[in-house]
């Protein structure tokens, strides 16, 4: 293994406890309605899979930069520092950085944590990013209460050496399964397909019976029997034979076959149950296409509810993890990791250009800040900032007729108003 050399001895070391470790990890459980679960059988389902592809794919495809802290509150991005590649083009060998932060939110997403190993140069810099199997991690506690991971049975791992992204955590060191905490929605999700597909399966379904009176005589030939099926088939089944008017002899008459209560229901509780799984994730009902309450007004305000309470923490999650195990100690003061979400958080053209005019007009936007984030290149001569010229620095006593500014605008309105007089 490329990490076999780095294998350090298990010293003073506690397990964080036997409390369900494996299964809160892998997200294995049995639900109320009888159904296993686990994270593939989870997977297949589709609201499942939407909710955690669409975290994952959003997180994948935001910009990550590394940042160097300039002063005034200014910054620069950091291209000189060796994290700033594996961050920005390559984390590992095989994979692009898409698919790395892909996978890592994935699995975070699933089972709540997300483990890499980091692989470092001698002066401590990171050179690469190694995802690993959460099947295959076990997370212990240190005397000095610094997480250690054992990967595949060898000796444990210090923390330096992995990058750990967890979700909700009861213990402070794994972060607990959204599959495995919410397994009763999970399965009855599940339950209910299965039941509508062993139904289309295993079931018949026939729109009504013929039914003969006792004391007719009974029919056993059983190609009698079919072919007044196939007949009654032939001439009243289909849309071309609706609304025709049938002919029973010999006392039949025709009954209507009902579904039961259940069948009835089944599509309203399979929406019942996906809308229950969207929010373990937070991930608003439009965006699992359910679009009965959605309107074309509310689309806007429902993608910016998305990105703030469903995606805004589990990218505030991956940019401390970052910062934790990425960079050294010595560099969290001058250098920082952030992701751009202002993409996804701009209205529509028209909102947008309406707030870029009020910013320009009152002086905190500039001609290039505007550019920037419209994603177009800066020109020359943009960054100066403009003032109303009805504003005044209270500090120049403005109410002061002596004030040499207060007077030198009281005599131009007054040049003005004669000029409008003819005077």
């Amino acid at each position: 293994m490329f990490f076999s050399k780095q294998l350090s001895p298990d010293d003073g070391l506690v397990s964080d406890g036997k409390s369900r470790f494996w299964q809160s990890l892998i997200g294995s459980s049995r639900s109320s309605a009888g159904v296993r679960v686990t994270a593939d059988s989870a997977l297949a389902l589709t609201v499942v899979q939407n909710c955690v592809t669409l975290l994952a794919e959003s997180v994948a495809q935001l910009p990550l930069e590394l940042y160097r802290r300039l002063g005034d509150g200014k910054r620069e991005a950091a291209i000189h520092h060796p994290l700033y590649d594996v961050l920005r083009y390559q984390p590992n060998p095989w994979q692009t950085p898409y698919e790395y932060r892909e996978y890592s939110q994935l699995a975070a997403g699933m089972r709540g944590n997300a483990f890499s190993f980091i692989e470092r140069a001698d002066n401590g810099a990171v050179k690469a990013l190694y995802p690993l199997h959460n099947d295959q991690i076990q997370v212990l506690k240190g005397t000095d209460l610094l997480p250690c991971y054992r990967i595949g049975g060898h000796a444990p791992l210090p923390m330096r050496l992995i990058h750990h992204v967890r979700w909700h955590t009861r213990n402070h060191y794994t972060g607990l399964s959204p599959i495995e905490l919410h397994a009763d929605a999970v399965g009855l999700a599940q339950a209910v397909r299965q039941y509508a597909g062993k139904s289309f399966a295993n079931g018949t379904a026939v729109s009504g019976v013929i039914e003969r009176p006792k004391e007719s005589p009974a029919i056993r030939d059983m190609e009698s029997i079919n072919r007044i099926l196939d007949q009654w088939g032939e001439k009243f089944a289909g849309i071309d034979n609706a609304k025709k008017v049938a002919l029973l002899q010999e006392g039949m008459t025709f009954k209507p076959v009902s579904m039961n209560n259940v069948d009835s229901e089944l599509l309203g509780i399979m929406k019942a149950t996906g809308l229950d799984v969207a929010r373990i994730y937070k991930i608003p009902p439009h965006m699992v296409n359910d679009l009965e309450k959605a309107s074309y007004n509310s689309l806007e305000q429902l993608l910016i509810q998305y990105v703030i309470f469903a995606l805004m923490p589990w990218v505030k999650r991956h940019e401390q993890a970052m910062m934790r195990d990425f960079l050294l100690g010595s560099e969290r003061k001058d250098y920082f990791i952030e992701f751009n979400l202002s993409g996804l958080l701009r209205g529509d053209q028209k909102s947008r250009y309406d707030a870029y005019a009020v910013g320009r007009q009152w002086g905190w936007l500039s001609i290039n800040d505007i550019r920037r984030l419209e994603n177009m290149p800066p020109v020359a001569n943009g960054d100066s900032y403009l003032q109303p010229l009805n504003m005044v620095d209270v500090t120049h006593n403005p109410a002061n007729p002596d004030n040499p500014d207060v007077r030198a605008r009281l005599e131009q309105q007054r040049d003005d108003i004669l000029r409008m007089l003819g005077a």
